[in-house]
């Protein structure tokens, strides 16, 4: 499989796999972002994931600043606007994506 295959069926399991807990969430408490925040941070663990995830979604955002402009990817928009709206598990394999699709036109 070549690796941009692998990174498209990533942004499919990385949408999938967290919306599979958000929208439920949604549905019951509707966006009430502070219970978000509440659960979010109800324990250690749940802090270390969630401050993890905060983190790792900062280092991507540099990541497709970055790299994105010394590859001259295009739509770097996109993977931005993922991580905002579902998070680094969309984020990072869809600019994965981008970049490796840039990569294939540059050795053509």
């Amino acid at each position: 499989m070549r690796p941009k295959h692998l990174y498209l069926g990533l942004c499919v399991a990385g949408t999938l796999l967290p919306y599979s807990q958000f929208i439920p969430f949604l549905r019951q408490h509707g966006l009430d972002l502070r219970l978000f925040f509440d659960q979010l941070f109800a324990s250690r663990i749940s802090g270390f994931f969630g401050l993890d995830v905060i983190v790792s979604s900062l280092v991507v955002w540099v990541l497709v600043s970055v790299d994105g402009r010394r590859y001259g990817v295009n739509g770097l928009w996109a993977p931005i606007l993922a991580l905002l709206t579902v998070g680094v598990s969309l984020g990072l394999p869809l600019f994965l994506y981008l970049r490796e699709g840039r990569l294939e036109r540059s050795a053509s």
